[in-house]
């Protein structure tokens, strides 16, 4: 697939973000907008267009990351237990830093997502059975159990309800204001582009990366902080968005090939454009309501997912 046909894609659906929604505003009154519809442009359309396209970009990446270092293409953050940790590090944060500001949060939420992340790496380097279906599958039973550790204390502590905002991703509520948290990922993201070849090479074995002078333990510690530090400030803004960085490597390595940083662009473009095109369905298919995107997300991105290993056994791959 072309950058152009991404980049074309990603114009048309972003502008098209931009005017689908319950005021009516119509690209041919851009120019004479009252000030009402220039009101919600800014503070509600424009911020929420800018979440989705941080989000898809951002997970994606991750996604990326933690295929490569693991070196299995169905090792993602959903099934590592890496949103899962984060969820937990949420539920703390409201525990012990009720009235603590955002920031003490998402540093609580990144020091849980780490910390589950080297735990399922570690999980990972003890597995004798390494077939590749297996591995996530792990990782799905050790999500389930940090998810239901974070139940328990959520109804033990009546936090449940806030818990299950943090469960449904969610783009209807962002507005200007509670979403720059996200930010946060762009440096991040520039430092994997600049880190994407010692991805490669520390993707293909801990002796054969120290055969050629790599720092092995150094390079995967950052690529799973990245990871780490990106889904805690997605999951604190906008909720979980699950299969993201599981489908979009994957769609893209079929075309792109596996060499991380050839397919770093290709994979934050079809990331950005499948959360805007699962969005704009959301919003259309029962409008004026909308559904939240962790479902139109989940739906669509199981069925690919099956198709994924369908086609992993037919094809042997």
């Amino acid at each position: 697939m072309k950058i152009r046909y991404l980049v074309a894609a990603l114009i048309i659906l972003s502008v098209a973000s931009l005017f689908i929604g319950v005021t009516d505003i119509s690209p041919l009154d851009i120019f004479s907008l009252s000030k009402e519809q220039l009101e919600i442009l800014w503070v509600s359309r424009v911020p929420r267009l800018v979440s989705i396209l941080i989000a898809g970009v951002s997970m994606s990446i991750c996604g990326l990351i933690m295929q490569q270092l693991s070196r299995n293409k169905f090792v993602s953050p959903t099934t590592a237990g890496t949103m899962d940790a984060a969820k937990l590090g949420i539920l703390v944060s409201l525990m012990f830093f009720s009235s603590a500001s955002i920031i003490v949060r998402m540093s609580v939420s990144f020091i849980f997502a780490l910390a589950g992340t080297f735990v399922f790496m570690h999980i990972l380097g003890r597995i004798k059975f390494k077939d590749a279906i297996f591995i996530p599958l792990v990782g799905l039973m050790f999500g389930n159990i940090i998810n239901s550790i974070s139940t328990f204390f959520a109804y033990k502590n009546n936090l449940i309800q806030n818990m299950s905002s943090w469960m449904q991703g969610d783009f209807s509520m962002i507005m200007s204001g509670n979403y720059e948290l996200m930010y946060i990922s762009i440096p991040l993201l520039l430092i994997a582009y600049f880190y994407a070849n010692k991805f490669t090479i520390a993707g293909m074995g801990e002796d054969f990366a120290k055969n050629l002078g790599l720092n092995y333990q150094h390079v995967v510690n950052l690529g799973l902080s990245i990871v780490a530090l990106v889904t805690a400030s997605v999951v604190l803004s906008v909720g979980v968005i699950p299969f993201l960085g599981l489908i979009i490597p994957n769609i893209v390595s079929i075309y792109q090939g596996d060499h991380l940083k050839n397919s770093l662009l290709h994979t934050a473009l079809l990331g950005a454009v499948f959360v805007l095109l699962c969005d704009i369905i959301g919003r259309v298919v029962i409008y004026p309501y909308e559904i939240p995107i962790s479902l139109t997300v989940g739906v669509i991105g199981s069925a690919i997912f099956i198709f994924l290993l369908v086609r992993r056994k037919r094809y042997g791959l």
